[in-house]
């Protein structure tokens, strides 16, 4: 990942697109693409994991074990500590798997950016690092997604002044660009 490329920002400077690896992200939050159990798995949510260490883990089965003892439903966020990581907490939130996702399936993705933001902005966390949520193991088009992440950022943004910015990191400049290209920002109503 050697490769520096310059991408637009969206929404005056709140939206800034990156291509890099997420767990390194100096923010206040990183998005964690979680499983609905809590407990660490593959792509970003086993790299989130691991570069966290155990302390994360931890407060997880603490979620588990008290407010969410059938799991973090499709569409939930919950904060947790984000342990040796860089950013000062975890964010996590269950996106859908495309292909059983039903026709509700942008609105539960959508969920996962406005509720993740809400907890950002309650917690009044400033920075908020986000994967393309549900557009690996789950399926998910990264065409159809960037449409609906934008949107619900976009959305979320307009009532959540205290969150400067938002980073949306992509591991593979593909990835960035195929966004870039399916994008929906709506700057109505934002201002600087």
């Amino acid at each position: 990942m050697s490769d520096v490329r310059i991408f637009p920002s969206f929404l005056h400077g709140r939206v800034v697109i990156k291509v890099g690896d997420i767990t390194r992200e100096a923010v206040d939050a990183v998005v964690n693409a979680a499983n609905g159990s809590l407990m660490g798995g593959g792509g970003v949510d086993g790299a989130i994991h691991r570069a966290g260490g155990p302390a994360i883990l931890d407060e997880c089965k603490t979620l588990r074990a008290t407010r969410y003892p059938d799991g973090l439903p499709t569409g939930g966020a919950v904060l947790t500590t984000a342990g040796s990581m860089a950013a000062r907490h975890v964010i996590h939130t269950v996106g859908p798997v495309y292909g059983s996702g039903g026709a509700d399936k942008v609105e539960k993705l959508a969920r996962c950016y406005r509720n993740s933001l809400r907890i950002a902005a309650e917690e009044g966390l400033a920075t908020v690092a986000f994967p393309a949520i549900s557009t690996g193991i789950y399926g998910y088009p990264m065409d159809e997604a960037a449409a609906v992440s934008s949107r619900a950022i976009s959305d979320s943004l307009r009532s959540s002044p205290s969150i400067r910015e938002v980073r949306l990191v992509f591991f593979l400049p593909r990835d960035a660009e195929m966004f870039l290209r399916h994008q929906a920002f709506d700057t109505d109503g934002l201002t600087d």
